[in-house]
């Protein structure tokens, strides 16, 4: 029961290692097996699969008349079981699935507020909000625009720049 002990420990232990060594031993065997375990000898996997066979096989060697053999036949599908679980959840936790990136189009139809005056004939600076963050871009106008006014914007003709015309109340 000891051996099965050791293991469960040795395996949390590697499971702590994992988390401050983070892609160790993927980086130590880059490229070297091409994908053909893809995942499965990663550190977190490896020390589920420890951590389960040994605290599986001494759970079934203490409640069962069964030996050391029979304690690691229970032990090693129960590692399996875990080291699977585990890598799925880190498949999980690693996908990456960005939302769609904000675009300058996705300006138009936004209020904003004039910072710098935006004359007739040249560019001023309007305050907006895109995706709940603010962003001053430059801004123009087909009429004289003072600073503080509303805005909204029609266009959004380079990824810097705007052309709003003001609100009117």
């Amino acid at each position: 029961m000891n051996w099965f002990l050791g293991l469960g420990i040795a395996g949390l232990v590697l499971l702590a290692l994992s988390l401050i060594f983070d892609g160790l031993l993927e980086g130590l065997l880059d490229g070297v097996l091409d994908g053909l375990f893809d995942g499965w000898l990663s550190l977190p996997v490896i020390a589920g699969f420890v951590s389960m066979l040994g605290f599986g096989g001494a759970v079934a060697l203490a409640t069962t008349g069964l030996g050391a053999a029979g304690a690691t036949a229970i032990g090693v599908p129960a590692g399996i079981g875990a080291a699977w679980l585990t890598l799925r959840f880190t498949q999980v936790l690693m996908r990456d699935d960005p939302a769609a990136t904000p675009r300058g189009g996705d300006l138009v139809g936004s209020p904003g507020s004039v910072v710098t005056a935006i004359p007739a004939d040249g560019y001023g600076e309007v305050l907006v909000h895109l995706a709940g963050q603010p962003l001053k871009l430059a801004a123009k106008c087909s009429v004289p625009v003072d600073r503080g006014a509303e805005v909204w914007v029609e266009s959004s003709p380079t990824p810097t720049s705007v052309v709003v015309r003001p609100v009117e109340r």
